[in-house]
């Protein structure tokens, strides 16, 4: 690579030392982000309110003026309504190609991406993940099927979820590149399920997610079911920090920007 900071990008997130596999096969991060090396970290280190201090062109979601009732309760938990949808969420439903022509270098851009959340997906869903003319969503959590975020490469999807007001997703799989861009853009949670919770959850039901070392735990109080989650392992760190780039300044790996 030309630029010598990319060297030390394996420290900061282990798995991209890992030889990639040539399958297309949705990603499973149980078996791709295994703690290694003497230092780990568990999700009881995550504290949210950690999230503006990034530095990076994208502007973090914890930046973003204006919290909503549904923000994270406590370090390890989520809780607020639910957003449901099934396999194969590709990320032209989660931002149509013209609507991400930039990245978002400010608050007004920010918000304007936020406004094409999830507005590709087809005409049958007819709840909207957010309302028109807004660019904020009700909706904290998201849960999906097999292979969510397929499709482009583009950071725009995660990007713009976060700035939606998204805070974790629940999937049964995801496409790699996906999962590692929320994690590299710190923009949401990608948590992956044990079962399909996204068909015994319904849309608006009220949820919550608490994280443990071992994985975590999704409770429908609307239905009253308890689901486990897989744990995350030592990207929850760097999610929490705004962003790979901003991880690596905070642990001393590249130099602050300041």
């Amino acid at each position: 690579m030309a630029s010598s900071s990319l060297a030390t990008l394996p420290q900061v997130l282990p798995s991209l030392s890992i030889k990639r596999s040539s399958s297309l096969a949705p990603f499973q991060s149980s078996s791709f982000l295994k703690i290694n090396g003497s230092t780990s970290f568990t999700p009881s280190s995550i504290s949210l309110t950690s999230r503006g201090k990034s530095s990076m062109t994208i502007i973090p979601r914890a930046a973003a003026a204006g919290s909503e009732s549904n923000e994270a309760v406590a370090n390890t938990t989520f809780h607020g309504l639910c957003y449901v949808l099934k396999d194969n969420i590709d990320t032209d439903q989660i931002i149509p190609a013209g609507a991400a022509c930039t990245f978002p270098t400010n608050q007004q851009e920010r918000d304007e991406i936020a406004g094409h959340a999830l507005s590709g997906l087809p005409d049958f869903h007819k709840t909207r993940y957010v309302e028109p003319g807004e660019n904020r969503s009700k909706y904290s959590i998201i849960i999906g099927g097999e292979n969510f975020g397929c499709g482009s490469s583009r950071e725009h999807a995660p990007v713009c979820l976060g700035a939606a007001g998204a805070k974790a997703i629940v999937a049964q799989s995801y496409a790699r590149i996906f999962f590692r861009n929320s994690v590299a853009t710190g923009e949401v949670f990608p948590l992956e399920s044990e079962v399909r919770v996204c068909d015994e959850c319904k849309t608006g039901d009220t949820v919550t997610i608490e994280l443990t070392e071992t994985g975590g735990l999704l409770t429908n109080h609307t239905t009253g079911k308890n689901y486990n989650l897989k744990s995350i392992g030592d990207a929850g760190p760097v999610i929490d920090a705004g962003g790979i780039f901003s991880y690596a300044r905070m642990m001393g790996m590249i130099p602050s920007l300041t």
